[in-house]
């Protein structure tokens, strides 16, 4: 994976490193800054002469799909020791998916917040991302880009799920097949309960296409990955030897001392968008795309991803969509046979922070499994993996997984059926009085950016008299996201969302909806002069926070089609040192 023939111990002359402004002064501050350091076992000598290369870990107990990167962390110091660089291991916040409330997604935002201060703060020359939850892993690659230092992630790997009833179905999107068939009384209560068991077999983030394994894929395509690093399990001991590799890499980036940002131009993203269309990936990754573009200074907006969508096609064989784990993936090339299946389709002179350009990885790669990654002209399945659709209900647009919907409700007209909130889903949508029946359509609002700090709601369950009759599918639309393990009809993010008054706030039970995704159409079917009095009526809701981070979330937050990131973060810092460090005294003592 790295360019044997850069010498990780060249020269620290060549570009003077930040840390120099910390250690190599003999002043005061130099002095208080190495003396610092020397309870940690570094000396005089080793901070004047070598680069420093931080350890951003996001390990915790609470947090199973980052619950490696403790061991991963001492592999990447070994790597960092033997390149000849000082490595420092700093924590940093986990975003445990499952467990944080209310959701993990606005604390995507803090979390690229505090990577970028630490970042600025300390004296790194380089840092090692270390991530794997969903929100995890672009707010690690946001902040550090923001901070304007070299850097590279890498991703704690996919879990390895036990198999269970049903083969394959011992992981993420396993669970929403067997709620269905919960909720349809086709699955005995103690049947789930074994199951509940097995869902969870090792360490690791989803072994699917999810958010997580989106966006670890994505940063390979991106160039901030080693090549093949991202789909290697989390349990399988090769992931620690990719650890130790991303260490010595890192001390060739922090001697070099380019911007990790400076790889990420249109070149990029567009060949990360190919490769998530190409895996059917999570439509939650949009987002993160968007928000990651507006810190790089790249012009990306969702009328690209459609462009893109369009000329696509879905080949890897991976559920949700497809049908294998992301192991089968990576047996069959991992992401660099996927790119060279891609080639025609990619900017092959874009760069990798392994030193190549991805034209160099796709030459090296080779396909193993032609079921698992298909040829351009054999897809998984005919038509787009993503797209983006406007009209009178999304005037900023809306997204949908189109290969995870059934292709009856791909042009579809029905009668809105009206949630304001989650909890009224739960305790209504069995209700045989709200009338729903296959051509209904579910709306849920107040569930984005601001209404609700936008949870992963956007898979409305099914009433149980449709799920008995074997229905498994509804068009639903909301201003929320959804899983990316999950499956189903979801036209999501609706921008502008309902709580800042979008036109999803305007929409009453029994209003006619039609979605023609041939066109990118959805359009509310209500004449304009009655939907003008129905904004007359509306009234905004009163703020739910008036202190602390969501408060500041809430008065920051951006709109899905920009990403959902603070006003005040986009674009990136031009001087990576903190201001004002060095002039005077600086202190602790």
């Amino acid at each position: 994976m790295l360019d044997d023939d850069k010498d990780a111990r060249k020269s620290n002359d060549k570009k003077a490193l930040r840390s120099a402004r910390w250690f190599r002064k003999d002043d005061l501050p130099g002095f208080i800054h190495r003396s610092t350091l020397a309870t940690a076992g570094w000396s005089r000598q080793d901070l004047m002469e070598r680069p420093v290369v931080g350890i951003l870990n996001t390990w915790s107990d609470i947090n199973p799909c980052n619950m490696n990167l403790r061991v991963l962390a001492e592999d990447v110091r070994t790597g960092i020791i033997e390149a000849g660089g000082i490595p420092f291991e700093t924590p940093l916040m986990s975003l445990s998916e499952n467990i944080i409330k209310p959701t993990s997604f606005p604390f995507r935002n803090l979390l690229a917040m505090e990577v970028e201060e630490c970042v600025r703060a300390y004296p790194f020359d380089a840092v090692v991302l270390l991530g794997g939850c969903d929100q995890t892993q672009p707010a690690l690659i946001m902040g550090a880009v923001s901070a304007g230092v070299p850097f590279i992630f890498l991703a704690s790997g996919p879990a390895t799920p036990r198999s269970a009833t049903g083969g394959n179905l011992a992981n993420a999107t396993g669970v929403w097949r067997m709620v269905d068939k919960l909720r349809a009384g086709e699955f005995a209560e103690g049947e789930f309960a074994d199951f509940e068991r097995n869902v969870m077999g090792t360490v690791g983030h989803c072994a699917e296409m999810g958010t997580a394994s989106s966006m670890a894929v994505i940063s390979e395509a991106l160039g901030i990955s080693l090549p093949g690093s991202s789909l290697v399990p989390a349990v399988d001991r090769r992931r620690n030897q990719i650890a130790r590799e991303v260490g010595r890499r890192s001390v060739i980036l922090a001697n070099a001392a380019e911007a990790g940002r400076t790889l990420l131009d249109g070149r990029a993203f567009d060949n990360a968008i190919t490769l998530l269309c190409a895996v059917g990936g999570s439509t939650n990754a949009i987002i993160h795309l968007l928000a990651l573009a507006g810190r790089a200074g790249v012009d990306l907006s969702l009328e690209r991803f459609d462009e893109i969508g369009r000329r696509v096609p879905l080949i890897a064989n991976v559920q949700p969509a497809g049908e294998h784990l992301t192991e089968r993936l990576m047996a069959a090339g991992g992401v660099p046979a996927l790119l060279k299946r891609l080639a025609p389709l990619l900017h092959l002179d874009a760069r990798s922070v392994s030193g190549q350009t991805i034209g160099d990885v796709v030459s090296a790669a080779e396909i193993l499994d032609e079921d698992v990654i298909r040829p351009l002209d054999k897809p998984v399945r005919i038509g787009e993996t993503l797209a983006v659709v406007r009209g009178n209900l999304a005037p900023d647009g809306a997204v949908m997984k189109v290969c995870a919907a059934e292709a009856r409700l791909l042009n579809h007209r029905g009668r809105a059926v009206v949630f304001e909130d989650v909890q009224t889903i739960a305790d209504r949508i069995d209700d045989p009085a709200l009338g729903i029946d296959e051509n209904s359509i579910l709306i849920l609002r107040n569930a984005g950016p601001v209404g609700a700090a936008m949870p992963e709601w956007g898979m409305l369950p099914l009433p149980r008299h449709l799920l008995a009759q074997g229905i498994r599918d509804m068009l639903r639309i909301s201003d929320a996201r959804m899983s990316g393990t999950a499956y189903g009809a979801a036209i999501l993010h609706v921008s502008p969302e309902a709580a800042v008054g979008g036109p999803l706030a305007l929409v009453r039970d029994g209003d006619m909806i039609e979605f023609n995704l041939a066109e990118r159409r959805l359009d509310l079917l209500v004449d304009s002069d009655e939907l003008e009095r129905r904004r007359a009526q509306w009234q905004a809701p009163q703020p739910r926070h008036n202190r602390g981070y969501r408060s500041l979330y809430s008065r920051h937050i951006e709109q899905a089609h920009r990403g959902c990131d603070f006003d005040f973060l986009r674009g990136a810092e031009k001087d990576s040192l903190p201001d004002g460090l060095f002039d005077g005294w600086v202190g602790g003592w």
